[in-house]
C-alpha cells in the first residue's frame, strides 16, 4: 500500500470524543500514524506477516495501521474503556476484529516506588514478554501531575515485550537520554525521523488553536 493511501484510510479513524487530560489523550494524527507503519513497514520489514502490540493504543489509530500494513496480528493496550470503546468502534468499521484483539489494563502497577515513582506492571508486562515481534505506541509526554517519567515506563514495557523492534515517538529534548536509556535494556536506538506532533486546542488550559511540538520517531531495535 502507498503511503498517501494509507494516510487517505486511516483518516476515516475516529477520535476521542471526550479526552482526558489526565491521561493525556492527544490524538494521533492519520499523517503522524501513516509515516510511522509505513517506515516501519518498507524500510525494515517490521510489519507484514508479524505479531504486533500497540501500547497505549486510544482510540486504535496505530492498530489500524499495522493492520492495514500486513499485521497478522495485532493487540492493544489501553486503561482507558472509553477509548477502547471507540477503538472496538473503528475495529468494526474497518471489518478487520479477525486481527486485532483489545486489552483493558495498565501499564503502571498499583503501588509506586520509594520516592513517589511510577513502576512497570510486572505481571502485565511479564507475562506478555517477548510475545510479539515488534511494538508501536505514542506514549504519554509525563507532563501532567502524577505522570513523570511514564514515557519512559512506556518504552520499558514496549522493550520487554517485542522480541525484535519497537518504534515510539518521544519529544526531541529526551533524545539523547533515551538513546543511553535504551543500550542498557539491550536496544540499539536509532532517530528514524524528526517531526512536528500537532497539539490542538482540547482542553480548558489549551490559550492556543494549536502547538507543534518537536518530536523524534525512534526506532529500537534488540541486539
Amino acid at each position: 500500500m502507498k503511503l498517501k493511501q494509507l494516510e487517505g484510510y486511516l483518516g476515516d479513524v475516529a477520535a476521542f470524543r471526550e479526552p482526558k487530560v489526565q491521561l493525556e489523550q492527544y490524538p494521533t494524527t492519520a499523517h503522524l500514524a501513516s509515516r510511522i507503519l509505513y517506515t516501519a513497514e518498507s524500510s525494515f520489514g517490521d510489519i507484514e506477516h508479524k505479531a504486533v502490540v500497540d501500547l497505549g493504543c486510544g482510540c486504535g489509530m496505530l492498530s489500524v495501521a499495522a493492520t492495514m500494513m500486513g499485521a497478522s496480528s495485532v493487540v492493544g493496550i489501553d486503561i482507558d474503556a472509553d477509548a477502547l470503546e471507540i477503538a472496538q468502534e473503528n475495529i468494526d468499521e474497518f471489518d478487520i476484529g479477525d486481527t486485532v484483539d483489545l486489552v483493558r489494563a495498565s501499564l503502571c502497577a498499583d503501588a509506586v516506588g520509594s520516592e513517589g515513582e511510577l513502576l512497570l506492571n510486572e505481571h502485565l508486562v511479564g507475562g506478555m514478554a517477548k510475545k510479539f515481534d515488534t511494538a508501536v505506541l505514542n506514549p504519554p509526554f509525563g507532563t501532567k501531575p502524577g505522570n513523570k517519567g511514564i514515557d519512559l515506563l512506556f518504552l520499558q514495557a514496549a522493550c520487554l515485550m517485542a522480541e525484535s523492534a519497537v518504534y515510539s515517538l518521544h519529544k526531541s529534548s529526551t533524545r539523547e537520554f533515551l538513546v543511553r536509556k535504551a543500550q542498557t535494556w539491550g536496544f540499539d536506538c536509532e532517530v528514524l525521523a524528526e517531526l512536528k506532533f500537532d497539539v490542538p486546542m482540547m482542553y480548558k488550559f489549551h490559550k492556543k488553536k494549536s502547538v507543534d511540538i518537536a518530536v523524534d520517531l525512534l526506532r529500537l531495535s534488540r541486539k
